[in-house]
C-alpha cells in the first residue's frame, strides 16, 4: 500500500510560504490515515516522532526526529491536533524540523553566514530621521537591545540613519558570531534562522536566545515602525492576516528553541 505520508512532502517542506498554500490548494488535503501519535528513542539518543508505531519520514526520507524529548513533544503534538485532514499550514514546528533535517544539517556553515549577513544589515541599527515621535520611539525601544549586545556580547554596533548602508565593525559581527556559536546545531540555527527573517533582525533573535527578551517582546521591537504606521493610518484586514500568519511561524520558532534549552 502507498505511504500516504508521501502526499505531504511538498507542502510541509516548501520554504516559500506562497508556494506552500499554492501546493495545497492544487491538491485536496490528505486524510489523517494514523490513531494514535507517540514518541519512541532514535539513534544518537534523540526522539522520534511515531505513527501507529511507525516512524515518520522527512520529505527526503530521514526519521522525523529531535534532540530533546520537549521538542518531539512539540512535533508530536501537531499530528496529534489533526483530525479528519492533514493540513500542513498547522504544523510549523514540522516544517521547521523538515527545513532542520534536510536542509540545514547539508550546509551549517551557509545558514550560519547567513544570520550573520542580517547581522550587518540589521534592522535595530537603521533609524528614522523623521517624524520626531518614530525617532523617540526606537531610541527608546531598540537602543537598550544595542546596549545589551554591546555589554553582554561585546558586539558594538553602529547606527544610521536611513536606509544608506552602514558597514559594521568587524569586532561587533565576530563577537556576534562567537554568541551564535552556541546554537550551531541544525535544529537550533533552523529556529533563529526563522526568527531572524520574521524580524529582520539577527540581534533581536540572539536577544530571545539569551533570555534577554521574550518572543512577544522580540516580535513587538520588530514591528515598532508598522505599529507607529497603524496608529496614525490604520491597517487593513489582508495585512493584519500576513502578520498573524508569521507570527504563527515566530511562535513556532521559539517554542522549539525553547524546547531544546
Amino acid at each position: 500500500m502507498p505511504d500516504i505520508r508521501d502526499d505531504l512532502t511538498g507542502a510541509l517542506s516548501d520554504p516559500d510560504p506562497v508556494r506552500r498554500a499554492q501546493i495545497q490548494m492544487l491538491k485536496p488535503l490528505p486524510k489523517r490515515f494514523y490513531t494514535t501519535v507517540s514518541i519512541g528513542p532514535a539513534e544518537d539518543g534523540r526522539h522520534a516522532v511515531l505513527l501507529d508505531g511507525r516512524t515518520v519520514r522527512t520529505p527526503a526520507k530521514h526519521p522525523l526526529t529531535a534532540p530533546t524529548a520537549r521538542a518531539a513533544e512539540l512535533l508530536a503534538a501537531e499530528w496529534d491536533a489533526q483530525k479528519d485532514v492533514i493540513n500542513p499550514a498547522t504544523m510549523p514546528v514540522t516544517r521547521l524540523a523538515n527545513t532542520a533535517i534536510d536542509g540545514v544539517a547539508k550546509d551549517i556553515r551557509g545558514v550560519f553566514d547567513d544570520i550573520l549577513n542580517f547581522a550587518g544589515t540589521d534592522l535595530l541599527c537603521y533609524r528614522a530621521s523623521e517624524p520626531e515621535g518614530l525617532v523617540a520611539r526606537q531610541t527608546e525601544r531598540w537602543d537598550p537591545v544595542i546596549s545589551w549586545a554591546a555589554e553582554k556580547l561585546d558586539a558594538r554596533f553602529i547606527l544610521a540613519e536611513g536606509v544608506v548602508h552602514q558597514t559594521q565593525p568587524g569586532a561587533a559581527i565576530d563577537a556576534y558570531a562567537k554568541a551564535l556559536r552556541a546554537y550551531a546545531t541544525p535544529l537550533c540555527l533552523a529556529c533563529l534562522h526563522t526568527i531572524t527573517t520574521l524580524t529582520g533582525s539577527a540581534l533581536l533573535a540572539i536577544a530571545f536566545a539569551e533570555k534577554h527578551l521574550s518572543a512577544e517582546e522580540a516580535w513587538a521591537l520588530a514591528h515598532l515602525d508598522e505599529d507607529w504606521q497603524i496608529e496614525h493610518w490604520g491597517t487593513d484586514e489582508e495585512a493584519f492576516q500576513r502578520r498573524e500568519n508569521r507570527w504563527q511561524d515566530m511562535q513556532a520558532a521559539t517554542a522549539t528553541l525553547d524546547a531544546l534549552r
